[in-house]
């Protein structure tokens, strides 16, 4: 997760002191030498909708062998045991979980940030009024374009605006909300709306998230942006965030699922504004690049302890027989020890890049899907052969 506002603007948001703290790409096992990883939980599969591109290809039924309160419980107390500094709850559908107030809560309690990935349509003000009251830090609200392709993508007629009005419940309320926004061929055109968006209702925050192919979404290859795309819409937002800060809109704008980005950006300023492109080398270098597997993780909703959540074909452990902490310190699992010190593993292009070590090999769920080898090259590296050559500060 690359924050563009903190690059560009250096405006400090709350995720940047875990980001980009000094030392945090050397740790191995958490965000820093401070913290465990940031540990996103799909506390449920269950789900109102039925998205396209669902890495857990959720749906509207009852999943068998999720954990239930207890287990849930027990499983928070283990994350505080390892100092695990944010929790956020996904799906599914997170608000469809029966007992979600009390986990958050619980969590909040304990010292964890709880935060929550949601489609956003079951947000009433009742239940805005909720998620402020169990102390949720922060409400990811999906929306994947305007009304038609939000509404195609989600197969639910009438999604976009449902969320809409979550985020409104929200705003109304003091809770903080944000977007969340995949990118895809489908909704490419829709990127200058979604920040018009942003704007006109009054979002301090939006993740532009590139896609994985995984889940439902391991036949979207062929959807996701062609790399002249990708820059497209990479010179879009960077225009776009500069001229938030110039017109004084605090935006917190990040880019996700895509460490090339970091390359890209960099090179866009290091000729015309060195001062500035020195300054983002070195907290791409701080920031260390992918690190699922070290300052990332995922728990699925049955306890199975995965790289990321797009990796959960590739179970760690289990949080029913062992704590997450010795299932995160594991040094017997191959798999584990090897994305803690992955560079020579990569393969491809990968391998001689002058960029390794502020993007770390990309998304390993990616380069698995397109080569078959877990440490495949990543098919969205848009960066050029001659661009991999040069060299930063």
């Amino acid at each position: 997760m690359l924050s563009l506002t903190k690059l560009l603007t250096a405006e400090e948001h709350f995720g940047d002191a875990l980001r980009y703290k000094e030392g945090a790409a050397l740790a191995k096992n958490g965000v820093n030498s401070e913290n465990g990883p940031v540990v996103v939980w799909n506390c449920t599969r269950t789900c109102n909708l039925h998205c396209r591109h669902c890495y857990s290809a959720s749906c509207q039924k009852q999943y068998a062998g999720e954990l239930n309160t207890a287990e849930a419980l027990q499983l928070i107390d283990s994350l505080v045991a390892f100092k695990v500094p944010v929790l956020l709850f996904s799906g599914g559908e997170p608000l469809m979980r029966p007992d979600f107030f009390t986990l958050a809560a619980y969590a909040k309690k304990k010292g964890i940030r709880p935060t929550i990935s949601t489609n956003g349509t079951l947000i009433t003000r009742e239940v805005a009024q909720k998620l402020q009251a169990a102390g949720v830090g922060y409400v990811g609200i999906s929306l994947d374009g305007l009304a038609s392709t939000n509404d195609a993508f989600r197969g639910a007629k009438g999604a976009f605006q449902a969320a809409l009005e979550g985020i409104r419940n929200c705003h109304a309320i003091g809770q903080r909300v944000g977007l969340r926004f995949t990118l895809t061929k489908h909704n490419f055109s829709e990127i200058a709306a979604i920040l018009g968006l942003l704007e006109q209702e009054q979002i301090a925050r939006i993740c532009f998230y590139h896609l994985v192919y995984s889940g439902r979404g391991s036949s979207l290859a062929r959807e996701d942006l062609s790399h002249a795309q990708t820059r497209q819409a990479l010179d879009l937002i960077v225009q776009r965030t500069e001229e938030f800060a110039r017109r004084g809109l605090s935006k917190e704008i990040l880019m996700v699922d895509n460490h090339a980005d970091g390359a890209y950006v960099y090179l866009k300023y290091k000729d015309k504004e060195p001062a500035k492109a020195a300054r983002i080398y070195k907290l791409l270098l701080t920031n260390g690049g992918n690190r699922f597997g070290m300052a990332f993780g995922n728990i699925d909703n049955e306890g199975n302890v995965h790289p990321d959540q797009f990796t959960q074909h590739h179970t760690l452990g289990n949080v029913r027989e062992k704590s997450f902490g010795q299932i995160w310190t594991d040094k017997n699992n191959a798999l584990l020890q090897g994305l803690k010190n992955r560079k020579p593993l990569l393969q491809g292009r990968c391998r001689a890049c002058r960029w390794l070590s502020i993007c770390n090999g990309n998304f390993r769920a990616r380069g698995e899907a397109l080569t078959g080898d877990f440490w495949g090259f990543d098919p969205a590296c848009f960066l050029t052969d001659e661009e991999c050559a040069l060299k930063g500060e």
